[in-house]
């Protein structure tokens, strides 16, 4: 009897310091498959979830891996997080928990355009976006006045625009539009610094424009109007999206929080060219979305990098062979991989907020493992 007291005490100390949630694939939204079913080397796939679980890839929470329409790899961790700033301690995490995605909230309120858009709400991306704020009338002068959805879309607005400091500094733009009495405002009443179209410069006002315009043309906030057109057609039934300090206006280009297999919905939906059990955005849209639109400055170890419709394209050599993919990316390693050559979406979070330097990272981690594991 004492033996057995000691395995069993053994046995809850050892379950009590797990930092792993079940990874058993559960085929309630997906059909599943294992991962050698659709040619990826399992070995690979249990190294990469040996590493996050020792912490040589920190804090990661949730991976999931599909391919050919098939959930082959869902895992779960515990760590630290956040919801929008707000310090949630550590959490173990399962394929219910709602997480903060903060700029693929950005890639959401682009699929919100292509809907508006097929609806006839907005003729094309070539409107004027002062043309949707006439309250703004002042500001329709010189280049400002050739600024389109297009050029919101593509982060190539020509406006001067700060987010490349940190957080804590007074002079980031994303942090002064927060706290403006009126974010539309205080994006359209920045000075311009070029013609818009030339050059990629990363832009939360942008995606808040877009948001209000959508509240402009169908008088729902962008939540409502997220939910209705595509949340409900993805069978998206929790989410939550932080507001602006003081207000109802919730936060477009960072605020909403999904869960991993709700990413992986949407990732799914690019994928497969809009259609998810029906066609819920056009597919030409999303060819556009995710084409690269504008090059954008090559990160380290890329061998090309531009900006599709609030989504990054990047291509990266691995193992000899190009690696193409569109990205929805989110401060904290953040991500959504779209890969349609290899039939493949990828979606990773965690809770690396605001720390830029972190070597193994979840881009990393999806090279170093995820592609190479392919055959």
């Amino acid at each position: 009897m004492n033996y057995f007291f000691l395995f069993l005490f053994i046995f809850l100390f050892a379950c009590s310091g797990s930092k792993q949630t079940s990874h058993k694939l559960v085929a309630t939204e997906f059909e599943v498959a294992s991962l050698a079913d659709v040619g990826i080397e399992t070995s690979l796939i249990n190294k990469m979830d040996s590493q996050i679980i020792n912490g040589t890839y920190p804090n990661i929470h949730s991976v999931l891996i599909a391919k050919n329409n098939k959930l082959v790899f869902e895992k779960y961790y515990t760590g630290k997080d956040e919801n929008w700033g707000d310090n949630l301690g550590v959490r173990t995490h399962h394929r219910d928990s709602l997480h903060d995605i903060r700029s693929i909230s950005k890639s959401i309120v682009s699929a919100c355009i292509g809907i508006a858009i097929v609806q006839g709400r907005i003729k094309s991306v070539n409107e004027k976006v002062l043309d949707f704020f006439p309250e703004f009338k002042s500001l329709d002068t010189g280049l400002k006045s050739q600024l389109t959805i297009r050029h919101l879309l593509t982060m190539s607005t020509g406006l001067v625009w700060n987010e490349e400091v940190p957080y804590t500094d007074s002079n980031k733009s994303e942090i002064r539009m927060i706290r403006s009495s009126n974010q539309a405002q205080f994006v359209l009443s920045q000075p311009m610094e070029h013609a818009p179209g030339l050059k990629w410069k990363y832009n939360g006002g942008a995606t808040q424009l877009l948001a209000g315009i959508i509240e402009k043309l169908t008088g729902k906030k962008i939540d409502g109007f997220a939910d209705e057109y595509l949340f409900q057609p993805l069978g998206i039934t929790r989410y939550e999206w932080n507001r602006y300090p003081g207000t109802q206006i919730p936060a477009a280009a960072s605020g909403l929080r999904l869960t991993s297999r709700d990413l992986l919905k949407f990732g799914i939906l690019y994928l497969n060219g809009g259609r998810y059990n029906k066609q819920i955005l056009p597919a030409n849209w999303v060819k556009e979305s995710m084409k690269e639109q504008i090059t954008r400055p090559i990160p380290q170890g890329s061998l090309k990098a531009g900006y599709g419709y609030q989504f990054f394209t990047r291509s990266v050599s691995v193992n000899n062979k190009v690696a193409n993919a569109t990205i929805a990316i989110g401060n904290g390693n953040q991500r959504i991989f779209v890969d349609t050559e290899n039939n493949m979406v990828v979606v990773v979070t965690a809770g690396n907020y605001n720390t830029w330097d972190i070597k193994n990272n979840s881009d990393a981690l999806v090279y170093n493992f995820v592609y190479p594991a392919l055959k």
